[in-house]
């Protein structure tokens, strides 16, 4: 298996929920409370009550290319409460890719938290406020993975980028001559992922620092999927995370059986000028929260932040 590039779409507008549920099911299966996934006409919906958040996990690993989800989020009062769209790969040094979905009070905006693992080390949080309601309809979160960098992207627009600093030419570089911190930044090294999504209940720090604990009787609490797509080099079923074979062919390939590995072109290593210019705009507008700048938590500053 060369490439996966699944699709769970709507595919007609009076589409049965068990049509809906075998479109999804292609693709995932719950990971946890099995009854907290259910579906509705086309779409599949993670539930949270007081008994039990739920998730879903993808069928398939894949190393490089792009997940994504069209995504509704909790409306309402939806404080205390984490809707969670992530990539991770296995074990004790794992590396994993998150969007974190940050409730809050009613009339409040959402926060979207990102972070990356990296060999499994985190602690690379960033917040953004969202430029739209994301509860009133449907949008896209998406994670491009590839050997030069990671984009998180809403709506195609770029929030964050991290970036493989032995492989970076152009003008994202975070090298700075008067930083006295020289380590090189570490970047992930190729493991497989999953695709995993689930919501939960995280009143003790999600909504303003704990200060707002989720309100039971507006639950249940509902993240709605209208669409996840993952575009990338399929991980062989039967192949263990480490197979070196495997991690040649995704990594050294260009083609594969479905087509091209589009992900690692070159044009792919770096952002467009005009996806510079987003990236720019949304985090001086929308940027609430960056670990790299946060000297309390990290007198030393990591290496990948170097000049920031």
């Amino acid at each position: 298996m060369a490439s996966l590039a699944v699709v769970v779409t709507a595919v007609a507008v009076l589409l049965v929920a068990g049509v809906a549920a075998a479109k999804f099911d292609d693709v995932v299966q719950p990971s946890w409370a099995n009854d907290h996934m259910v579906y509705d006409g086309d779409l599949l919906k993670l539930r949270l009550d007081s008994n039990s958040g739920g998730g879903f996990v993808s069928k398939n690993k894949f190393l490089y290319g792009r997940a994504s989800a069209d995504l509704k989020l909790v409306p309402g009062d939806s404080a205390g409460v984490v809707t969670a769209f992530y990539l991770s790969s296995g074990g004790d040094k794992h590396n994993e890719f998150d969007f974190e979905f940050l409730g809050n009070v009613t009339g409040e905006p959402y926060l979207v938290q990102t972070n990356l693992y990296i060999e499994g080390v985190g602690n690379r949080e960033q917040r953004i406020d969202l430029w739209f309601d994301p509860t009133a309809d449907f949008h896209t979160y998406a994670v491009l993975w590839n050997p030069s960098q990671v984009v998180f992207m809403v709506d195609d627009t770029p929030i964050r980028v991290y970036e493989n600093a032995s492989t970076v030419k152009g003008h994202h570089h975070r090298g700075g001559a008067n930083n006295t911190n020289t380590s090189i930044p570490p970047f992930p090294s190729p493991q497989p992922m999953a695709v995993y999504s689930s919501i939960w209940n995280a009143d003790d720090w999600a909504t303003q620092g704990g200060r707002v604990k989720t309100d039971w009787s507006h639950a249940p609490f509902e993240a709605t999927f209208r669409e996840v797509r993952v575009d990338g080099c399929a991980w062989a079923a039967n192949a263990t995370d480490s197979d070196a074979g495997e991690v040649r062919r995704c990594t050294e390939s260009s083609y594969g059986k479905e087509g091209r590995y589009w992900w690692k072109e070159k044009e792919m290593e770096e952002l467009t000028v005009h996806q510079s210019h987003q990236l720019v705009w949304a985090r001086a507008h929308h940027l609430v929260y960056d670990y790299c700048v946060d000297t309390d938590r990290f007198p030393v500053q990591p290496p990948e932040c170097a000049g920031r």
